[in-house]
């Protein structure tokens, strides 16, 4: 796991083998940033020689599960930022000329595979679609009205147990938690509401789920 010291052991090795040892080590901090694998920021302040950039932070997140060299290539991408900031190179844009000149350099020269931000948007996201998530499911069976399958929205659990116990018409009750892809498009409710389904496509479904704890159904 990426951790502060990891980051400034790495930061002064390719500081020394890329860098020529000019970047001044910036505050390096382990975020857990779900939309940015990494990110370099920086004030600017107004003094008589003119505009001066100071307070470098390099962030850099451990949300997904990445191997060493995957981190390692995030770090380098970062650096380069912090690199074109501090030498107060001009550049056609965040990802320009001389950011890509020295990216292409990097990756042709010593192997690394270091990509622009569009690149890392899309390792985002297969990151997240190999994240299975964890539903907190409710199943509601109701007086002449059928059966209800809930995505429930886990702050909202302990309402909702309360209201269930105040309402007659609900027959029996079950939580259980799923990573089942079939709960993917199903609201995370805050509120005692469902999607209606029959007995029989509850009996299919019901098979796939993890009963919550030995006190997850009620039956009225």
């Amino acid at each position: 796991m990426v951790d502060e010291l990891w980051l400034e052991k790495w930061f002064h090795i390719f500081n020394h083998s890329y860098f020529e040892d000019i970047l001044p080590l910036p505050r390096l901090q382990v975020s857990s940033s779900r939309t940015q694998l990494g990110s370099m920021s920086c004030k600017r302040k107004l003094t008589w020689r003119g505009i001066t950039t100071c307070d470098y932070v390099i962030r850099i997140s451990n949300y997904y599960d990445q191997t060493e060299r995957q981190y390692q290539n995030v770090l380098l991408h970062e650096m380069i930022h912090y690199y074109i900031s501090y030498k107060g190179i001009c550049d056609t844009s965040p990802h320009g000329k001389v950011f890509c000149q020295i990216m292409h350099k990097l990756n042709q020269t010593y192997g690394w595979e270091i990509h622009v931000s569009s690149k890392r948007k899309a390792m985002i996201s297969a990151t997240k679609t190999n994240k299975k998530r964890s539903y907190l499911i409710l199943f509601t069976e109701v007086d002449s009205r059928g059966c209800y399958l809930s995505v429930v929205h886990p702050h909202y659990f302990g309402t909702l147990v309360q209201s269930l116990s105040r309402i007659p018409a609900v027959k029996k009750y079950c939580w259980y938690t799923s990573s089942d892809s079939y709960f993917s498009d199903f609201p995370a409710v805050r509120t005692l509401r469902g999607r209606k389904i029959s007995r029989a496509e509850w009996e299919k479904i019901e098979g796939k789920l993890k009963p919550l704890d030995i006190h997850s159904c009620h039956a009225g």
